[in-house]
């Protein structure tokens, strides 16, 4: 039942809409790519109501945009239309636009009011779900990198640092934590937090990061986990939108630079009981038991929830042994060379920091995958293993899969992830990806002309 402040909040947003010049409504498909429509402002009453029908085959296209022909969504099926509705606190005002315009964030319900099972907002509302009848609340922050490029216009030179010589290049100047590379971009970055303040978003940091043009921000920590899925996918969109507004763009690509930083996603958790206590609390030195049984979950079946946390080809160019992004499924106290890192200094503080997503994924499908198999690890009471110190990796330590088939492979078939995803949704992921790697090995690379074509 609707209380006096929901109902005001609704009719704030739907007067929003209606004084707005046009409404860009959309929705987030499994590849965390936004697809929708522009609505005029008669049209958009739907959004708070019955909804606005759009087809379901809009969640399963590859990140070409093309249809997923294993997946039986849109062939054979006439490709039938879903409703959708607007996400509430998503509607504002888009103030990098001409005009007076509106943006809503989409979700698709079924007929019982129930997520259609391909919405990634959908999968991460089950997952949370298990939380609530379990009796405890997780809470997580995010650090989210990105570059700020020159998209250039020539084919041989397609992105580049903003001010880069005549080859392109500009990487005698990075400034990793320096103020400079921030004042340097500041009109940018002063109207991205500006606009990100303004659709609720709280960004508490900014810093420049160790790639020519690259930056990390962080979102407050939060318990309304589905919330900062939502403030991550709008927050993506807003800084995009602001950097080509002021003729740059910015990318969330894994590895835009080969022989630069790649960008990353790094989660914090930590988890509340029913009184809102911290359950991984205890001492300076070492967490509680909670603790180390949700990273024994996490661990043990990180390399099956690979493909969630590097969905794409481009995604495994960061890892590599010897950097930051790594390659075994481990662990360590205050060790950012391990895949988790337990942070104790602040006993209240007590949390799991997860160090493989990239920048890249679905926030929703990534958030799912570190909250199921937490949530897995304290139910089934899972220890972690050893402990890594420094780079030096213990041999109980898994593999993960650096190659992208064989993330696939890992996904398809898991049973675990079966279980947290639903068979529908990891049947129609994997068909959604194995029409990606087919398409990859089409198209020849400028490296392989330049190795094979005289010397083979």
């Amino acid at each position: 039942m609707s209380n006096a402040h929901d109902d005001t909040e609704l009719s704030l947003k739907a007067a929003l809409m209606a004084q707005s010049d046009f409404v860009e409504a959309f929705l987030v498909d499994v590849n965390g790519v936004l697809r929708g429509k522009w609505l005029q402002p008669d049209k958009s009453k739907s959004l708070l109501g019955g909804g606005m029908a759009i087809p379901r085959s809009v969640f399963l296209l590859d990140i070409w945009g093309n249809d997923i022909i294993e997946g039986g969504i849109a062939q054979g099926t006439g490709d039938p239309d879903g409703l959708c509705v607007a996400v509430p606190h998503s509607i504002s005002r888009m103030s990098w636009s001409e005009g007076n315009v509106a943006q809503a964030l989409l979700t698709m319900r079924e007929a019982d009011g129930s997520y259609f099972h391909l919405d990634p907002r959908g999968v991460l509302a089950r997952v949370l779900d298990r939380y609530t009848e379990a009796g405890l609340t997780p809470a997580l922050g995010v650090e989210l990198e990105f570059y700020l490029i020159d998209p250039g216009q020539a084919r041989a030179r397609p992105i580049a640092p903003r001010g880069a010589d005549e080859s392109g290049w500009r990487g005698w100047q990075v400034d990793a934590v320096g103020l400079g590379e921030i004042h340097e971009y500041e009109p940018i970055l002063r109207e991205m937090m500006s606009t990100a303040k303004a659709q609720g978003i709280t960004l508490e940091t900014l810093l420049s990061e160790n790639g020519p043009g690259q930056f990390e921000v962080t979102l407050k920590y939060s318990t309304d986990v589905l919330r900062l899925a939502d403030n991550a996918t709008l927050f993506k969109r807003t800084i995009k939108h602001i950097a080509r507004k002021h003729g740059l763009a910015a990318t969330f690509m894994a590895k835009p630079y080969g022989h630069c930083a790649g960008s990353g996603m790094h989660v914090h958790m930590s988890m509340l009981d029913r009184e809102g206590k911290n359950i991984f609390r205890n001492t300076p030195e070492r967490a509680s038991p909670a603790l180390y049984n949700a990273l024994g979950g996490i661990i043990q079946t990180m390399p099956d929830t690979m493909l969630m946390l590097a969905p794409h080809a481009n995604s495994y160019r960061r890892f590599a042994p010897g950097v930051h992004a790594p390659t075994y499924a481990d662990w360590g106290h205050d060790n950012r060379m391990a895949a988790v890192r337990v942070i104790t200094a602040d006993p209240a503080a007590t949390r799991i920091e997860h160090r493989v997503a990239g920048a890249d994924c679905n926030p929703y499908l990534a958030f799912a995958a570190l909250l199921a198999t937490a949530l897995d690890g304290i139910e089934a009471q899972m220890e972690p293993g050893p402990e890594t110190m420094g780079d030096a990796h213990r041999d109980a330590a898994p593999h993960l899969p650096i190659a992208w088939s064989g993330a696939v492979d890992r996904f398809a078939n898991s049973e675990a992830m079966k279980r947290i995803y639903g068979a529908e949704f990891q049947r129609l992921f994997v068909a959604c990806k194995r029409q990606e790697i087919a398409e990859f090995r089409r198209r020849i690379s400028d490296v392989e002309i330049d190795a094979y074509l005289k010397s083979a």
